[in-house]
Formats: C-alpha cells, structure tokens, sequence
C-alpha cells in the first residue's frame, strides 16, 4: 500500500490579501489627505465667517458655524474707511508686486545665466559672495538701505519700496543652478546662427525655462505682496500705503474692529489664491529642474 503522495503548497501570493491591503492603504491616504485638506481650509473659513460677521457673533461665547445674518455690508465698509485706504493699498501692493517680481526676474536671472555660461575666472567667487549675502540679517542692511533711499528723495514712493528689493540672492541662485543644466545643444546651435549671449539668453534659454520663471516669479510675488516692515517706514503717505500697512490701522491700542480686519485680510488674500492657483503646477517643476547638480 504506498503513502499519498503530498501536494507542495503554492508559493503564489494570496492576490485577494493584497488587493485588501491596497484598498486600506489607499483608504487610509485618501482619509489623511482630506484631513490635512481641512485643517489647510480651517484659517480661510475663518477669515469669511468672521468677515461677513457683526462684533457680537465674532465675540459671542455661542459658536456657530455660520452667523444666521451675513453683513456684506462689510465689504462696503471696508472700502468707504476715510482713515485707511484699502483700494488705493491694494493697487499699490499690486504695482510693487508686480514690478519686483519682473525686476527680480529680470536681474536674476542674466546673473544667473552669467555665472553658469559665460567663461570668467572669478566667476564661482562671485556667485560664493552672493551666496554669503544671503547669510546677512536684514536688520542690518536695513538702516543703510533708508538713509540711502531718503538721501535719493525716494520716501514715500514706488521708487523707494521697489527698487532696493530688485534683487534676490535666492532668485540668482534658483537660476543659476538651472542654467547648469539647460541642454547646452540649443546654445550651440544659436551660436551657429550667430546668435550672441544675450540673443541666445533672449531668443533660446528664456522661452524654454518657463517653469523655472513661473516658480521664482510665484515665490517673489508671494514675498512682495506680504511684505511689511519696509513698506512701514518707506511709505510714511497714507497714499503710498500697502496692504499689510493697512490691515496694521485696524489693530491699534484703542480699538480692534474685528469684523473689518477679518474681511480686509480675506480680501488682501484674494490676489495671493489667483497667483498661486494658476501658476501651482510649475511650482514643484521649477524648483526640481534647479536641482543642487554641480
């Protein structure tokens, strides 16, 4: 009589187990990203809620998620403030955030393209002295940079709040670690056209480094829009005021207005969500093509 014969068990992975295992983990990420979504949406909620809010609903023990009366006439007390100028704040931000961010660029980037480029013997040193400056606080650069703006008559003007933040060390750099490795085929063959450095920088190397640009310009225009502390002294004219400056009047010692802050911060945000919205999926591949690859 001979022995049954015994089957060897299968070594196939048991499919359904995984499949679960998959299931829950992407449950589980999805769960987690929705939190993270909500806890990211709880500042904006809040900003709206109280902004169309009277003092009471704001200050009342009794939380609701949205008062029972929206006062939209908020909005319209915001604007008509005789002390604090919201909508000529709001046009200057833009102004300055806008020329920055194309001056900035501007600047950035032929230095950038410079030190990555064109041949100089002293060309690392330089780009190690504008790294260093980045290493200096700005509390000391702050006093020269006034009495110097003052000296030109620049208080209290675009000149004056725009042009001593032209240029950014960060910027230089972002670009010039790109230019690194920009395909230097397309130069060359400029170059074969006859095309010089600043023709090729032009015609070539800008048009196919736009991600690159939208990323540095979001991030300078995102610092532009929510700067203070130079706005502050530069713009001594409440018509040279920006919309940090503004949003300060309505924090005083004598009286917090609550309601009008909350709507003036939730519009002063707005242009901030429209940059950040339309130029977010160039964000990540700019700063990954500018990658530290020496």
């Amino acid at each position: 009589m001979t022995a049954p014969v015994k089957r060897p068990r299968s070594t196939l992975p048991d499919r359904s187990r995984d499949d679960s295992l998959v299931r829950a983990g992407r449950a589980l990420r999805v769960t987690l990203l929705v939190a993270l979504a909500l806890l990211f949406l709880i500042p904006f909620y809040l900003l709206v809620r109280n902004g169309l809010a009277s003092e009471d609903d704001i200050t009342s023990p009794d939380w609701t998620f949205f008062p029972s009366t929206l006062h939209w006439s908020n909005v319209s007390e915001l604007f008509d403030d005789p002390t604090v100028p919201m909508a000529r704040a709001l046009l200057n931000s833009s102004l300055i955030a806008v020329l920055t961010t194309l001056g900035t660029l501007l600047l950035a980037s032929l230095a950038g393209y410079g030190l990555a480029r064109i041949p100089y013997r002293y060309a690392d040193h330089v780009f190690y002295a504008i790294l260093g400056t980045m290493m200096v606080p700005a509390a000391v650069t702050f006093v020269p940079s006034f009495v110097l703006v003052s000296s030109l008559g620049w208080v209290s003007t675009l000149r004056g709040l725009i042009v001593p933040t032209l240029f950014s060390a960060f910027a230089c750099f972002i670009f010039r670690q790109y230019f690194l490795g920009f395909p230097r085929e397309l130069e060359d063959a400029a170059r074969v056209d006859g095309l010089g450095y600043w023709r090729t920088y032009w015609r070539v190397v800008v048009p196919n480094s736009r991600p690159v640009f939208a990323a540095v310009g979001t991030i300078v225009f995102i610092g532009a829009w929510n700067s203070f502390l130079w706005p502050l002294v530069i713009g001594q004219d409440r018509e040279a005021w920006t919309v940090q400056v503004a949003l300060a009047t309505f924090n005083t010692s004598q009286v917090i207005r609550l309601h009008v802050l909350f709507i003036a911060a939730a519009v002063s945000i707005l242009p901030l969500l429209v940059v950040f919205l339309f130029f977010q999926r160039w964000i990540v591949a700019g700063v990954e093509r500018s990658g530290i690859d020496d």
